[in-house]
């Protein structure tokens, strides 16, 4: 199952209000948070890892969708040296029954992993699905997880996005 990733860029700026939970903190006053230095391509590699560590902590059978990390600019700051991963994706069980299952092994381990609950809820949706946000200071990200029980496919949407990054000294953002 595909999500797309138009739409899943447009979340970035909810996503990214939800970082400014962590300790995180922006030394340039830009506003968002701060996740240090690094290029995009070892950015996404390790949002990649973190999903894939979120992935294991599911604990249930089921299937994840394969998207990739996108590279965004981070607001008020220049996009051609300060940067932002987004990486949305899904997790679809091998049972619909097994969503409650998922979700609560992701609230119970989560804290486990270096992440904190900041958020765990329905949400304002008129289903009321329950949400769940995660923020892990040490790995300057935050995670937002759905249970989209009530959807023709019933699965987890989660999308896991980073500070905001900045290039090293002499570098610009790789965008791909």
């Amino acid at each position: 199952m595909k999500t797309g990733i138009r739409s899943s860029m447009l979340s970035l700026p909810i996503a990214l209000t939800f970082l400014t939970g962590c300790g995180m903190t922006d030394e340039e006053g830009g506003g968002a948070p701060s996740a240090g230095t690094s290029t995009s391509r070892d950015a996404v590699d390790k949002m990649k890892r973190l999903s894939s560590e979120i992935y294991e902590i599911i604990q249930v059978k089921g299937k994840a969708s394969e998207n990739h990390p996108g590279v965004t600019g981070c607001s008020g700051k220049d996009t051609k040296t300060h940067f932002s991963i987004l990486h949305p994706w899904s997790f679809t069980p091998a049972s619909a029954s097994d969503l409650d299952e998922a979700m609560a092994a992701l609230k119970r381990e989560l804290p486990k992993h270096g992440w904190e609950i900041v958020e765990y809820g329905p949400n304002t949706s008129k289903n009321k699905s329950l949400t769940l946000v995660a923020d892990n200071d040490k790995e300057k990200a935050s995670i937002r997880i759905v249970k989209m029980s009530k959807s023709d496919h019933p699965m987890l949407s989660l999308n896991v996005v980073s500070g905001c990054y900045k290039v090293p000294d002499g570098e610009e953002v790789d965008h791909f």
